[in-house]
């Protein structure tokens, strides 16, 4: 994000995040927690919140505003519409196959895992590498394009 575009404001669950990658040596712009801030501070701001605050007495306080998601899923036809929002961004937090290989591999793990996604593909990759690969359902929902029906920030 560009700073030049005035201030940018997070939510309190957003601000720890931002610290992990400031600490790991990713540059992020400067950022303020929006409970430190006035309405009035917030005009023009970029205010970045989880998606559970669409419709929330959070989001009301902020007065007029405009809203976006950025999501792997914006990609989709309709979404943005779907979700209720004005604008949509394609950016997915999922990794690609290379980056996920590369991680998996960083780990040094001998037993890997897979809660979702195409865990049939992954079993078999890690398993042919030698690795104890298993998976397991979590309780976080599926990767059905519905998940992200009502989210936006």
């Amino acid at each position: 994000m560009d700073p030049a575009i005035g201030p940018i404001v997070v939510h309190g669950a957003v601000e720890p995040l931002n610290a992990a990658y400031r600490s790991s040596g990713i540059p992020l712009p400067a950022t303020q927690r929006i409970e430190a801030l006035d309405a009035g501070a917030l005009r023009g701001a970029l205010v970045v919140a989880p998606p559970s605050v669409q419709g929330s007495a959070w989001a009301r306080r902020l007065g007029e505003f405009s809203d976006a998601f950025a999501s792997g899923w914006m990609q989709l036809r309709g979404r943005r519409r779907r979700s209720g929002v004005d604008r949509g961004f394609v950016l997915s937090d999922h990794a690609d196959w290379p980056g996920l290989l590369r991680a998996i591999a960083a780990t040094q793990a001998e037993r890997v895992i897979v809660t979702h996604g195409e865990a049939a593909v992954l079993l078999r990759w890690l398993s042919e590498q030698g690795l104890q690969a298993g998976s397991f359902t979590t309780a976080y929902g599926s990767d059905d394009a519905s998940d992200g029906d009502n989210a936006a920030a």
